[in-house]
């Protein structure tokens, strides 16, 4: 079975324009909101108090939560601490509250839902100020900087600078799309989306790293065709490989989305639209910009590897 057809001539190239036309909308809509609207940073980059209780029998992450939202406490980030009985509660700053009255109000929250027979004590109470929120999106961004820095490096070196060029901005293109799903929607931004964001680097990058592969294969294979005819019939050879890492790859993310819990909801969304503008970029971003900047054969045969001796071939001294 097959859910791509092995032999398609998708002239991908060819509606390079219209495709550039409209990952730059997407561009222009994204960096937009980040501009007007930001980002919905969490408890991570904002700053709150963090509440630990201890439960005298074991008690659900969701039961918690729920308990806290019948008392008017949203927005927290609800997760167990070591034993099932050990809970940890994040609430963001609230001006005009200090840690005490949220602790308080945290505490009395989970002592009226907890079941009868039932105590809950409180075990340590911290502040997280804003300014561990400013050091880590100043490293995240030197993360991010420093990771695409060594991947137009190495892929300067194993292909060529305007291959480089291409995935460097396939990759751009990718995170800040993802960036403005997040602020259009106004989903929360914290450290596990972050991870998100990286986790789509690469998978990008795999991705148009795999097309990047077959073009130079068939660039020093179809001797007699153009440029744009080997780049066109290396990304319809790569078409199903792409489409079924795609889809394999979004069933699990949907199933983390839909029965993961809030905690994981973030971490499975930024997934869900990596993989999805990852995998169009990957066809329609990559290759292309890579043409657009002038790849050419001979780019290619100057870097060819040593052959093989093909099988049965047999060398003598």
């Amino acid at each position: 079975m097959h859910l791509v057809p092995q032999d398609t001539h998708i002239p991908f190239l060819g509606h390079r324009r219209k495709a550039f036309a409209f990952s730059l909308l997407l561009l222009l809509v994204a960096v937009g909101s980040l501009l007007i609207r930001g980002l919905n940073f969490g408890i991570d980059f904002t700053g709150g108090t963090l509440v630990e209780v201890g439960y005298s029998q074991e008690v659900s992450v969701a039961e918690v939560r729920e308990d806290l939202h019948a008392a008017g406490i949203d927005r927290v980030i609800v997760q167990t601490f070591g034993a099932p009985e050990d809970i940890l509660v994040r609430v963001p700053t609230t001006q005009g509250r200090d840690s005490g009255t949220v602790s308080n109000e945290v505490l009395e929250a989970l002592r009226t839902g907890a079941s009868e027979g039932v105590s809950v004590e409180m075990r340590r109470v911290e502040f997280v100020g804003p300014q561990v929120g400013e050091e880590l999106t100043q490293q995240g961004l030197l993360a991010l900087l420093y990771a695409l820095i060594g991947i137009l490096i190495y892929v300067s070196w194993r292909f060529e600078l305007r291959f480089a060029v291409g995935s460097v901005a396939a990759l751009l293109h990718d995170v800040l799309i993802t960036l403005g799903v997040f602020s259009l929607t106004g989903l929360e931004f914290d450290l596990p989306v972050v991870a998100a964001i990286l986790a789509v680097i690469g998978y990008s990058l795999n991705d148009t790293i795999v097309v990047f592969d077959r073009i130079r294969e068939n660039l020093r294979k179809m001797r007699k065709a153009g440029t744009e005819e080997v780049m066109n019939a290396s990304v319809n050879q790569t078409l199903a490989r792409t489409v079924v890492t795609s889809l394999t790859t979004l069933l699990v993310l949907l199933s983390l989305f839909f029965l993961g819990g809030p905690v994981i909801h973030g971490f499975a969304a930024a997934l869900i639209a990596g993989v999805l503008i990852g995998t169009y970029s990957s066809v329609f971003v990559g290759a292309p910009l890579a043409l657009v900047l002038g790849v050419t054969r001979s780019d290619m045969m100057s870097r060819k590897p040593r052959e093989e001796p093909e099988a049965g071939e047999v060398h003598g001294p």
